[in-house]
């Protein structure tokens, strides 16, 4: 099985086009928040990184097979999460089989998120990541780690990940939210520097994915 789905991710990544999604999850929280952002995020890394992905990204529920079909997934929200078993498992499937989530707390998240990753998998803490892993190193620079964005509670950004077998296949970014600044920048007025950080890192995020 995990042969078969490298090689269709192989695939996927090396053809013209690439395709990423959000994820629809339950509980009650706000899946759909930051609607512009990952579109925003696809037109920067087509531009600037020479990736191919469609501009529209997908819907992906996490106990959908369809899962399968995205290297990259996408969350994000302010409130509640709940993972079904379904959802446990089919996720659970796809990140020891290649695939990657990025996590991104909107504010509000953490309490819920954390529940359901230790749940997910119970014999793997989330760990922070150190600002010399490669995820912060290319193309952009990000020499002390992950970038601050919105304030929230003032607390220094951290991001933390998942490792299976010593790869990174789930990053958890906490006290930054990246999809803020990656949002239209009539949403949030931030300034162009720093909605340019958000964007450079989210690059990081997707160039570590497609050549890693």
């Amino acid at each position: 099985m995990k042969r078969i789905f490298y090689i269709l991710l192989l695939i996927s990544i090396t053809s013209f086009s690439q395709e990423i999604a959000l994820v629809k999850y339950s509980g009650g929280g706000d899946w759909y928040a930051n609607p512009t952002s990952l579109p925003n995020l696809i037109k920067y890394c087509n531009a600037n990184i020479n990736t191919k992905i469609k501009a529209k990204p997908g819907l992906v529920e996490p106990n959908n097979p369809d899962l399968f079909s995205y290297p990259f997934v996408h969350m994000t929200g302010h409130g509640n999460v709940v993972f079904s078993d379904a959802d446990e498992k089919n996720l659970r499937n796809y990140l020891t089989s290649g695939g990657f989530l990025h996590i991104d707390d909107n504010y509000g998240m953490d309490e819920y998120i954390r529940k359901e990753l230790k749940k997910l998998f119970p014999k793997n803490d989330l760990v922070e990541i150190p600002g010399n892993h490669p995820i912060f190193q290319k193309p952009f620079l990000f020499a002390n780690g992950l970038p601050k964005i919105h304030e929230h509670d003032g607390k220094r950004p951290q991001a933390f990940g998942i490792f299976i077998e010593n790869k990174l296949v789930l990053l958890y970014t906490y006290e930054c939210d990246l999809g803020d600044g990656w949002e239209d920048p009539e949403v949030h007025n931030d300034p162009k520097e720093v909605r340019e950080k958000a964007l450079k890192m989210g690059a990081n995020i997707l160039n570590y994915i497609f050549n890693n």
